[in-house]
């Protein structure tokens, strides 16, 4: 069996004195694996970074194989990621998100806006409701997507600034005043195509998005929100 994709290297586990195992986040079969001899050497160590996209082949007797990958460098871009805390956090978050898919199942939208992510993450201000909004998509990819359409008290669409942490729906100013203290935040931006208004929208989409990621995606499989994520949280509020 063989095909070719675009995929994103998310990692990469040394296998042998030579070979490494590396997992992409392809663009048309999700996330899959395969091994790539020669891998640990020095032309390609700089093309397997966590970041970088790639095209490759990968070649198995049997579909059910592990496989082996020959690779060619598309967009090596982990290598500017180095300067900035952020950015090299982020790419070590995202990368911990994607693993929590089923493997070799296609995602193509989340193939897409991780690249574009990916392609934005040297500044900060851009990128920060890049990811928010991508945790929000990640979570509805998993099944767990947010209601964030109509007040779950009056069903209406307008002045929606509350999210009930018990049901993941949106609530009005009105329906929710009396019970502020017990809801969570809802930024603008999430809602619509509207900009962050400030560095406060920022950290509450984050706080609120990573409520639920931990609550569905992290805790039912006995883990907790990688640390990447925090460390890219605390980069993110230095930076902006």
């Amino acid at each position: 069996m063989q095909w070719t994709d675009e995929g994103i290297v998310l990692g990469v586990k040394r296998h042998g004195e030579s070979s490494v195992i590396l997992e992409l986040m392809t663009q048309e079969r999700g996330r899959h694996l395969g091994l790539v001899r020669g891998g640990v050497g020095r032309r390609l160590a700089g093309v397997l970074q966590p970041g970088n996209s790639l095209r490759a082949t990968w070649r198995a007797r049997l579909e059910d194989h592990l496989g082996n990958y020959l690779v060619e460098g598309l967009n090596l871009r982990a290598a500017g990621f180095l300067g900035a805390a952020h950015a090299v956090h982020g790419v070590t978050h995202l990368a911990a998100l994607c693993r929590l898919l089923a493997e070799r199942e296609p995602h193509a939208r989340i193939h897409a806006a991780l690249e574009a992510i990916l392609d934005a993450l040297d500044d900060p201000t851009v990128v920060a409701p890049m990811v928010a909004r991508f945790e929000l998509a990640f979570l509805a990819e998993l099944g767990f997507g947010l209601d964030l359409s109509s007040c779950a008290a009056t069903g209406e669409t307008a002045d929606l600034i509350y999210v009930s942490p018990r049901s993941g729906r949106a609530v009005s100013r009105a329906a929710g005043e009396a019970y502020r203290d017990k809801l969570m935040r809802l930024p603008d931006f999430l809602r619509t195509d509207a900009e962050p208004a400030s560095a406060a929208d920022l950290a509450d989409a984050l706080a609120l998005t990573g409520f639920f990621l931990e609550r569905h995606a992290f805790a039912p499989r006995g883990l907790a929100l990688p640390e990447a994520r925090a460390r890219f949280v605390a980069a993110i509020s230095r930076a902006i």
